[in-house]
């Protein structure tokens, strides 16, 4: 019997970023708003993590709201519709639902019904594993227009008293549309895990111990000085194999946009990739906080609207965090 070859889907060769939106929580928290609990000081949080405020988001505000503030304004940034949406992932750690996906709803607000939609969780790392994910979808034919955001409302999960992560959460969500390019606009993704350091950003217990062993509501715990050297030592790597594999240097690129974790872990990582004092960084977290899988969007939404970077610029981003997971490209910005 002679079977039939299949027909494979192909696509364009190249993909880039087409339009990108932001979304930040309402209300502005100073540090001072937080210190009581913990019994700290607003120079002890500016000191170890260079922020000053973060956006948290009210009540009436939850994380699927402020994805979809996003992606309507990345979808006009992009001259596109709803319709025109062919695919939307969306990264998130803090939507309650384990199913339907959010991403599912978020494509029937925006008008996007029937793109395919699904939900990933990579934590801090999950923005840049969307954009490989919709690079891959656009280039193999699967979609032509690809919607990726990255939305957290992290207050939830915060415990007031807790001194190792809570004072540096924020609210927030940024979107991009993935779609054709003539030219290559998003290099190769580089990107993986260490489960074997999982302990070291953590919720604190699972849902089924607040059901069955009344243990409470379960916030986010994470131990600092690991994640520290974790980030500015094995971090920096990833982002130089980024720089290698899209064929360009430090030199080349004009904007360095990592997770917005900690300031310090910035600092370090400019060192450690040699960055020229040339290259614009994004330093979004001073007040808006750490917004995990919405910073890196956040961030570069910021650098462009006020005109720090232009349409056009090569920028590095990396993504890094809970898993351990983490993941890095270079884009070509919208």
């Amino acid at each position: 019997m002679t079977r039939p070859t299949l027909t494979q889907a192909t696509g364009p060769a190249h993909t880039r970023i087409l339009g990108l939106g932001g979304a930040r929580g309402e209300h502005v928290v100073p540090n001072d708003d937080l210190v009581g609990p913990i019994d700290s000081s607003d120079e002890w949080i500016r000191q170890r993590t260079g922020i000053v405020t973060r956006r948290r988001a009210g009540a009436g505000t939850d994380v699927l709201d402020l994805a979809e503030q996003a992606a309507r304004a990345a979808i006009e940034n992009a001259g596109l519709t709803g319709a025109d949406i062919d695919a939307v992932i969306l990264s998130t750690v803090t939507y309650f639902h384990q199913t339907p996906a959010g991403a599912a709803i978020i494509a029937d607000r925006i008008g996007a019904t029937p793109a395919a939609a699904f939900d990933i969780s990579a934590a801090c790392a999950g923005y840049c594993y969307g954009i490989g994910q919709a690079d891959a979808l656009v280039r193999a034919g699967t979609a032509r227009h690809v919607l990726v955001i990255g939305a957290e409302k992290m207050s939830e999960f915060v415990d007031p008293t807790d001194r190792t992560i809570s004072f540096l959460l924020g609210d927030g969500a940024g979107a991009v549309v993935i779609g054709p390019s003539d030219t290559p606009g998003i290099g190769p993704t580089i990107w993986g895990s260490d489960g074997g350091q999982a302990q070291a950003i953590r919720q604190t217990h699972s849902w089924l111990a607040t059901r069955d062993e009344g243990a409470g509501w379960p916030t986010l715990r994470q131990e600092g000085q690991s994640v520290f050297k974790w980030a500015v030592w094995q971090m920096a790597p990833v982002a130089q194999k980024a720089l290698d594999a899209a064929g360009v240097t430090a030199d080349d690129i004009e904007a360095f946009i990592p997770h917005q974790a900690n300031m310090r872990i910035i600092d370090q990582m400019i060192k450690q990739l040699k960055l020229p004092e040339t290259v614009v960084v994004g330093r979004d977290i001073a007040d808006t906080g750490n917004t995990s899988a919405a910073s890196i969007p956040l961030a570069t939404e910021r650098l462009l609207r006020e005109g720090q970077v232009s349409s056009g610029a090569l920028a590095l981003q990396i993504g890094f965090g809970a898993g351990l997971v983490y993941a890095a490209q270079v884009v070509v910005l919208p």
